[in-house]
């Protein structure tokens, strides 16, 4: 249609070129493109047509001027969309010139087109040269943007970059790290498709695969890409193809039963309806533009009856094609004469289908925003009337400085450009869903908004529907996740995103599901069994409270006991001959010392503390050496004695009970001595062990001093060795009761007791070591006890005719 300003429109009626064979001796045949029409592409050329008559309508957009029309089919193809390209940058056509001069009928103010990238790569840099700004409606390369390579594109679609975004955002939303991808080999599918995968690099996501194809390659190559997709282990498939490219992947699919997959897809075929038709991609989401009403288009679509179509070639075809008629005088073809009962009204195609107004919209905006370029060009304000001037000379480089300025609302839908051409990305979330009927539904779900702040683009408010009609959201991971308590360890030769799942070592944990490495517990803690939680470490100590503790506390308690009664049958038979042999005061305060060592364990069961810990090995160490001291003193009175009854011995005088006191005192003063420089100088301490038991706290007293613990013993030792020699020497003199024997066996026990306490000191963990002690003492102790006292208290209590003077002093009787 003529105008005083023309807008040239470039769309894919068609999806094929017509394949010439060049002989370069005649002519080539003119192009022209093969197969059906694309009806939603009719529909978005007749929007267009409805916008411009909209306009024209129209009495506060350029009023008093027409606006007219070139629209072109570019057959999909780079070859047709360079040749319309050529023909919309030369000027007045022929067909169009009219010989007004002053008109500015037939120039082409601003192209509208086309809907596929790469063939709008190829029309920018044509109409480009000639300063001719383009808008395309569905072009959605983010390469596009480019203002250096293509200044004069702009857009009403958002850029991919834009939409890549989004689908890497809601992959990793849903959890998805392991996926498929498949494009199309072309400038969309290509550019789009590196954009997306840096963005799902950057968010962690991994790709099996990442396919190419295009619709005119051999099938070879579409079966071997639907192979990939059958075999592989992705659960989620993205795919950024044309709408073109996509059926024909699907038909190839759907030719063998393969796994069900979970369908991403780019606004291109994801809200095409004619990809409906594949049930088995029902659940698939993805981006699309936003849903919209656009007033009268529905009735101007339908507004066709053979006599309208009669006059366009393409709309003839498109008429034919529907009602399988032929419109002609004679049908050239098996179709039958179109007898003009045919109702456009009462089919449903992609053409008629007005529900989902998405990029039909953006075919709306776009002859709106050359519309107001064109009249903020032309077009003066004054006294609040607006006055077009049709014969003011314009030049589209006008039209492009006005198109980078245009900001304003149609049908409630804002209209701008940024400094790229591009506008503000906003897109609907878009679900598959199976309706009662049994056919699927395109159902808007949730919201997209690129200009809010990161992490509240999204907005889902409507349940999804997933693969196979399922409620659930498909898992797709290469791996697992592991489980807290473990870390991730990768497999050699593959993405992040396939790993193993290692049980965390000893004393460490990870507390977050897919951790890359364990940490350590502090040293006061321990993992639990799961290896997810560091538990305060239990505290072990010999305690009153257990078994072990209560079983040595009363042996402790009992010996003291049996001390004391020995000390009472002595005391209540002390002018006995047995008890006044060998010295009774010494034999007195032996009961005190075995008393004392008796209860000296108690102070080892319970939480170590600073004084029970200094008092313990003291007290043991002091009262041993008392024990010991008084043993001593009764052996070596045994051999004095027996050396006085030899004719002129007075050794006794040098040996008597002063000197036995003496000697006592002396031999634990010593002791006393080395205690009490032990406790100066580096004394025991309280102190928690970390390292005997991971997975435990010992409490113990630290020695401070070793060498002043093993003094303590080593003189204890030596007082026995000694006090073993002497009863050893005694043990064959005459006498009923020769103490001496007695001696010699308790001697044997207590060396025996200590000799094998030292190793098991020494390798017993924990409160075992304590355990070990108390052993050796009380064991020690009951041998004392048990080999000097018994023999007497048996004698004192049932054998009271033996305890007389002279069976004591009878050296016949055995």
């Amino acid at each position: 249609m003529d105008g005083d300003y023309v807008i040239g429109g470039v769309f894919a009626i068609h999806h094929y070129m017509h394949t010439l064979k060049y002989n370069y001796t005649t002519m080539p045949e003119p192009l022209r493109c093969t197969g059906s029409i694309v009806s939603r592409e009719l529909r978005f050329s007749r929007a267009m047509v409805f916008a411009i008559e909209e306009i024209n309508n129209s009495t506060e957009l350029l009023p008093g001027i027409k606006l007219g029309y070139q629209i072109y089919d570019s057959c999909a193809s780079v070859p047709v969309a360079v040749h319309v390209a050529f023909q919309l940058s030369s000027g007045p056509d022929p067909v169009f010139y009219t010989g007004d001069n002053c008109s500015q009928s037939g120039m082409v103010m601003a192209v509208v087109g086309e809907s596929g990238s790469t063939p709008s790569i190829s029309i920018s840099r044509i109409v480009g040269s000639f300063n001719i700004p383009q808008v395309s409606h569905f072009a959605t390369c983010a390469c596009l943007s480019d203002k250096q390579q293509y200044p004069t594109f702009f857009r009403t679609i958002p850029s991919d970059q834009f939409q890549a975004d989004a689908l890497a955002k809601l992959v990793k939303h849903f959890g998805w790290t392991w996926i498929g991808a498949v494009r199309s080999d072309s400038d969309y599918g290509n550019n789009g498709m590196a954009s997306f995968l840096d963005a799902a690099h950057k968010e962690g996501i991994c790709v099996e695969y990442s396919e190419s194809f295009y619709r005119t390659h051999p099938r070879s190559r579409i079966q071997r890409v639907a192979d990939v997709i059958r075999r592989s282990t992705a659960m989620v498939v993205v795919a950024f193809t044309s709408p073109g490219d996509m059926r024909i992947l699907l038909e190839e699919l759907s030719l063998k039963p393969f796994p069900p997959r979970q369908w991403i897809g780019s606004e291109s075929w994801v809200t095409d309806p004619d990809m409906l038709r594949f049930s088995f991609c029902s659940g698939a989401i993805g981006f699309a533009i936003e849903q919209s009403v656009i007033p009268g288009l529905r009735d101007f679509l339908l507004d066709l009856s053979p006599s309208k179509v009669a006059f366009s070639p393409v709309l003839t075809e498109f008429w034919e094609d529907t009602f399988n008629c032929s419109l002609g005088k004679s049908a050239a073809t098996d179709k039958s004469i179109c007898d003009g009962t045919e109702d456009i009204q009462m089919i449903q195609t992609p053409y008629t289908d007005t529900s989902q107004l998405r990029i039909t919209n953006m075919v709306y905006k776009a002859v709106y925003a050359i519309a107001h370029a064109i009249h903020n060009a032309v077009c003066q304000e004054t006294n609040s009337t607006t006055q077009c001037d049709k014969f003011t000379k314009t030049e589209p480089r006008e039209v492009l400085t006005q198109l980078k300025k245009v900001n304003f609302s149609q049908n409630g839908y804002d209209v701008s450009f940024d400094a790229n051409g591009d506008p503000v990305a906003k897109y609907e979330l878009v679900n598959w869903q199976k309706s009662e009927s049994g056919s699927i539904e395109l159902v808007t779900v949730g919201h997209y908004d690129a200009s809010l702040p990161a992490g509240q683009e999204f907005s889902i408010n409507r349940k999804l529907t997933w693969v196979e009609g399922g409620t659930q959201v498909p898992v797709s991971v290469c791996t697992d996740s592991c489980p807290p308590g473990t870390r991730k360890v990768l497999q050699k030769g593959k993405p992040i995103c396939c790993y193993d799942c290692i049980l965390c070592p000893e004393g460490e944990i990870s507390y977050v599901t897919d951790s890359p490495d364990c940490f350590p517990c502090p040293k006061e803690f321990w993992p639990n069994a799961e290896r997810d939680t560091c538990l305060l470490k239990s505290v072990e100590f010999l305690s009153f409270s257990e078994i072990l503790g209560i079983i040595l506390a009363v042996f402790s308690v009992g010996g003291a006991c049996i001390a004391t009664i020995t000390a009472a049958i002595f005391y209540r038979h002390r002018k006995s001959p047995i008890v006044r042999a060998n010295n009774s005061e010494l034999s007195f305060l032996l009961l005190f010392s075995l008393t004392l060592c008796f209860l000296c364990p108690l102070t080892f069961i319970g939480p170590p503390s600073e004084w029970s810990c200094m008092l313990r090995h003291t007290a043991f160490g002091i009262t041993f050496v008392l024990c010991m001291s008084c043993v001593l003193g009764k052996t070596i009175v045994v051999l004095m004695a027996f050396k006085a009854t030899l004719p002129g011995s007075n050794v006794m005088k040098w040996f008597g009970p002063p000197h036995q006191r003496m000697t006592v005192v002396f031999l634990t003063f010593i002791q006393v001595l080395i205690c009490t420089i032990w406790l100066v100088l580096s004394p025991p301490f309280p102190m928690t062990n970390l390292t005997t038991y991971k997975e435990r706290i010992i409490l113990e007293c630290a020695l401070g001093s070793a060498i002043g613990f093993w003094a303590v013993l080593g003189y204890i030792g030596l007082l026995a060795v000694f006090c073993f020699v002497l009863a050893v020497l005694a043990r064959k003199l005459p006498d009923n009761f020769n103490e001496a024997k007695l001696i010699t066996f308790s001697m044997l026990i207590f060396c025996a007791v200590w000799i094998t306490f030292i190793p098991a000191y020494v390798s017993s963990p924990g409160k075992f070591t304590v355990a070990v002690e108390i052993f050796a003492i009380l064991a020690s102790s009951f041998g004392l006890i048990l080999c000097i006292f018994a023999p007497k208290c048996f004698i004192i209590l049932f054998k009271p005719e033996k305890n007389t003077k002279k069976h004591l002093m009878n050296k016949n009787q055995s």
